[in-house]
């Protein structure tokens, strides 16, 4: 006597439009993500209760504790640093940022905001970090 045998039916779940979404998602945020290229040197900038975040193109201006002073990516003396401004300004409201490490001379700051202001910037601030 022969026997019926029982069929089984094998379900396969076809991961290939997942595995679609999933690289769609992937791309998406890559692309929309936001990358912000920041400079190559280590600053501990000193802290402020007060500072606020301000998301704008700005120009910036680096002083390391060694007294370097950098502008849009090279270094400049600082006796050159109003030439350099003038020649990267775009119109009279520009703004300028000023990135001072901890432990960088003061009078190197003031140097640094002196050309700023000779330069005919009136828009420039003191980068800090809030506490």
């Amino acid at each position: 006597m022969e026997f019926e045998r029982k069929k089984y039916n094998h379900t396969h779940i076809n991961i290939a439009p997942l595995v679609d979404v999933v690289f769609l998602l992937l791309l998406f945020f890559m692309l929309s993500s936001n990358f912000i290229k920041e400079p190559v040197l280590k600053l501990k900038l000193p802290e402020s209760k007060t500072s606020q975040n301000i998301k704008e193109d700005l120009k910036d201006i680096y002083i390391t504790k060694e007294g370097r002073v950098y502008f849009m990516g090279g270094e400049v003396s600082i006796n050159k640093l109003k030439e350099a401004i003038l020649l990267n300004q775009n119109n009279e409201n520009d703004f300028i940022r000023i990135k001072a490490d901890k432990e960088a001379d003061v009078g190197i700051l003031i140097s640094v905001i002196d050309e700023v202001r000779l330069a005919g910037i009136k828009n420039y601030s003191i980068a800090t970090e809030r506490r």
